[in-house]
């Protein structure tokens, strides 16, 4: 084992061990390091906290009420979160692998459109429009998860290439123009049940936000108890290593990357009943949005580390800070900036956390 000897020393003088990760590199001990883990592991939800905090003290007040605590201001926002936080979902999966995906919000638009296309043009009621759209999505990222796994190819050129591939097949498929939906039992127009996914339960819940919880429980539940999450943990922290103890490689990545898709094209049919339309250019930049969710949750870029449940609060705190910078009136580039700070300051704790930890 390495030891540090101070200049002057003669050689027979004992002296403490070198930290771990070699001479010059400071960590604290060992208890100091089982509480800075457990500290880091609930960073978003601290962080949740302290944002929810901050943003009712600097809430403006109408009458005496607190805007942000509104029944309606909470609802607006955690409505205006689900469609995020669902493709977020799907991001975790594949950032625990190592990967990204760039085409998510593009997968979206194209989602939007073919669910507004089917029921409006093509009269299939929301069942089979729904299975249709949903199974283009997860079509659409397994094809890119196996050009990834197979062709070696990094996940961000070949999801770089689906985006512009997504937004093509929306513009073709749409003429190149928003579709609108209108609800009835005639010709060109949708089932009026679909109209559910613009409403709410008890008129306080919205639709929404009950499916974005749904989905965020079911993969919290995968994340924790099977063998398929141990692979993608195990591939995002060494995929050779991962190989060569007979994890699947390919099939993982291929199954993680169709989950991020179909994931998107749930987000995509949330979008089109929300908005009554679907639009080809519906989605653009939601995948930034969902990396941001993503990092703010604590999940590391290089994978193999991070939760689920960090990834709903990564979206939840993104959510209320729109908000609150909203009900404030504060400059669209300002909020940009605040966001983007934000972020790198989420980033930046990752780091520390890999010195320290």
């Amino acid at each position: 084992m390495t030891h540090l000897r101070a200049p002057g020393e003669e050689p027979g003088t004992p002296v403490a061990p070198a930290p771990p990760g070699g001479p010059g590199r400071w960590r604290p001990p060992a208890g100091g390091r089982a509480l800075a883990d457990r500290l880091f592991a609930v960073q978003s939800l601290f962080a949740l906290v302290v944002v929810f905090v901050v943003a009712v003290a600097a809430s403006p007040r109408r009458d005496g009420e607190i805007l942000f605590l509104s029944t309606e201001n909470l609802g607006n926002i955690v409505r205006a979160v689900s469609e995020i936080g669902i493709i977020a979902v799907g991001m975790t999966f594949v950032v625990l692998l190592g990967g990204i995906d760039l085409s998510v919000g593009a997968i979206l638009g194209l989602s939007a459109v073919g669910t507004a296309t089917l029921m409006v043009d093509s009269g299939l009621g929301i069942l089979p429009a729904v299975a249709v759209v949903l199974l283009i999505g997860a079509l659409f990222g397994a094809l890119q998860g196996y050009a990834t796994a197979r062709l070696g190819i990094q996940s961000f050129i070949v999801t770089l290439a689906g985006l512009q591939v997504a937004r093509g097949l929306a513009r073709i498929w749409s003429g190149g123009l928003g579709i609108p939906i209108s609800y009835g039992d005639g010709p060109q127009q949708a089932p009026p049940a679909f109209e559910i996914l613009n409403g709410t339960l008890n008129g306080v819940v919205p639709v929404p936000a009950v499916l974005f919880v749904g989905i965020g429980v079911a993969a919290i539940v995968v994340l924790r108890k099977t063998a398929f999450a141990r692979h993608v943990y195990a591939i995002g922290g060494n995929e050779k290593a991962a190989r060569l103890s007979g994890v699947p490689v390919l099939r993982v990545k291929v199954t993680v990357f169709a989950i991020a898709g179909l994931l998107a094209a749930v987000a995509g049919v949330i979008h089109a009943g929300q908005l009554n339309q679907g639009s080809p250019n519906d989605g653009a930049g939601y995948e930034l949005d969902a990396i941001a969710a993503v990092v703010i949750g604590g999940t590391s870029l290089a994978g193999g580390t991070g939760s689920m449940g960090g990834t709903l609060a990564g979206a939840l705190l993104l959510g209320i800070l729109n908000n609150i910078l909203a009900l404030n009136n504060i400059d669209a580039n300002v909020q940009l900036l605040i966001k983007g700070l934000v972020i790198v300051a989420a980033a930046g704790l990752q780091k520390l956390r890999r010195s320290i930890v």
